[in-house]
């Protein structure tokens, strides 16, 4: 396996994107002594919101994951930002919450977020090891199907 964050996002084919802008009046993550918190990133892909609808009616379990991936790399996306390109310095990725916009008889949420969960783990290897929710939503912001969110640890900058 490779030994980086960078080595390993490569290995994986991934290109971090910009860091997604805040969709209203707030900041896309905050540091507080050495915790980074992440805002709430939706599966968005240039702009725009690639995976809209409903698990259990409209979207399948396959493609929540893959939009709870997308979510994950913009999570990183925002993390770079907020280290200034040095993803070395998380000491570990605390928890998630994945939210899913899912029907009352949809009971597969943990499924979905289960994206989110591979994808971290592959690119921060035991440092991506994390606590999490999975929770199903009646809606999402902008139709989203899926939303999630980060705590990091991390060292002094």
């Amino acid at each position: 396996m490779p030994e980086t964050i960078a080595e390993r996002l490569s290995a994986l084919n991934i290109a971090l994107p910009d860091a997604p802008a805040p969709a209203a009046k707030y900041v896309p993550y905050t540091i507080v002594g050495t915790t980074l918190y992440i805002s709430g990133q939706l599966p968005m892909e240039s702009g725009t919101v690639t995976v809209t609808g409903h698990l259990g009616s409209d979207v399948s379990v396959e493609v929540g994951q893959q939009a709870a991936k997308q979510c994950a790399i913009n999570i990183l996306a925002q993390a770079s930002a907020a280290l200034n390109g040095d993803l070395e310095r998380v000491v570990r990725l605390a928890k998630i919450q994945g939210f899913v916009a899912s029907t009352p008889e949809f009971h597969e949420q943990h499924l979905v977020i289960n994206g989110a969960s591979n994808l971290l783990v592959d690119v921060l290897g035991e440092r991506g090891m994390h606590a999490r929710a999975a929770v199903g939503m009646a809606s999402l912001p902008l139709n989203a199907a899926v939303e999630v969110d980060a705590i990091f640890e991390i060292s002094k900058g």
